[in-house]
């Protein structure tokens, strides 16, 4: 975790290897979002099976888990997956689903919710992590001194 404190246009993101690390339930809390149909199509499927995705934009293949991408690829775009009544951490938790994980700012997720750009940083930027929304890192190798 970086030591810069989050800004309006640092951007957040769900981090899966969070839930997998600090929420024992992470599946069944995610199966909980699941919608009827697709509840009952995984309901004998294996915790974490893995299936190939393809990304639309780079045409590469990745593999995820199944429940997460029906969840992205689905069921989170239904319009009853969240309305203005849904709670702050939430409906920015459900964003992201609905996005397919791409990293937003506070101020992308204001626009998008229709909320306080800087409540929304408030809530998801503190020393407590609600439902894995954490700062996006990218993987940037550090060079090594005298190179």
């Amino acid at each position: 975790m970086s030591l810069l404190k989050p800004s309006l246009k640092t951007p957040f993101h769900i981090d899966f290897e969070w839930w997998k690390q600090n929420e024992r339930d992470w599946h069944v809390f995610l199966r909980s979002l699941l919608c009827a149909e697709h509840q009952e199509a995984f309901a004998d499927v294996e915790e974490g099976e893995m299936i190939d995705w393809i990304d639309a934009e780079t045409a590469e293949v990745k593999p995820v888990d199944g429940v997460q991408h029906a969840l992205m690829s689905h069921c989170a775009l239904l319009p009853e997956f969240s309305d203005a009544k849904t709670a702050m951490v939430e409906a920015v938790f459900r964003t992201f689903l609905v996005n397919g994980n791409v990293p937003l700012s506070a101020e992308d997720l204001g626009r998008k919710l229709g909320r306080p750009a800087d409540t929304i940083l408030r809530t998801i930027s503190g020393s407590r992590v609600y439902r894995g929304l954490r700062p996006y890192q990218l993987n940037i190798p550090v060079p090594e001194a005298g190179g």
